[in-house]
């Protein structure tokens, strides 16, 4: 029987390190394939005076449920950050408080707006800014009586 132990255990134990080899290829594989990305992200880019300045275009703006919002440099473009200018309709808001990974800042430019951060509200006016924690629960929405303009700032977790 010792014989049989001794044999069970060998494969067990080859078992677990080819499993563990396996696993270690995979990771450096997953490490490899996001450096390429990121080596090609910024090699294939090319980045000029004319792709570099946005000026805000109402007619590129996207069309939503709650007003509209215009990006002003998205996951595509750069390497890690996002812009997007908000407006939003009185009584309305984007979409329902969320949270996500990625941290996010939001920037009162015209209006009145009611943060929602982690079950608490704050009410605040053009020259504020509203920080939002990864995976906190959080949102934004429109208490005036005019439209919200404000920016959202967020980093791109690729």
């Amino acid at each position: 029987m010792s014989i049989f132990r001794n044999i069970t255990i060998k494969k067990m134990k080859t078992s677990i390190l080819i499993k563990a080899t396996i696993a270690v290829l995979l990771f450096q594989q997953t490490i490899q394939s996001q450096e390429a990305k990121k080596e090609t992200n910024t090699t294939d880019k090319k980045y000029t005076i004319e792709n570099c300045v946005n000026h805000f275009e109402l007619d590129k703006a996207t069309k939503t449920k709650a007003g509209y919002q215009y990006w002003f440099a998205d996951k595509d473009f750069t390497q890690e950050n996002t812009l997007k200018m908000s407006i939003v309709e009185p009584g309305k808001s984007t979409h329902a408080p969320h949270h996500h990974v990625e941290e996010e800042f939001f920037y009162i430019l015209e209006g009145t707006a009611q943060f929602y951060l982690d079950g608490k509200t704050a009410i605040a006016g053009p020259n504020t800014s509203f920080y939002c924690p990864s995976n906190v629960e959080h949102g934004i929405s429109n208490v005036g009586d005019t439209n919200l303009k404000y920016l959202v700032i967020k980093k791109d977790m690729r």
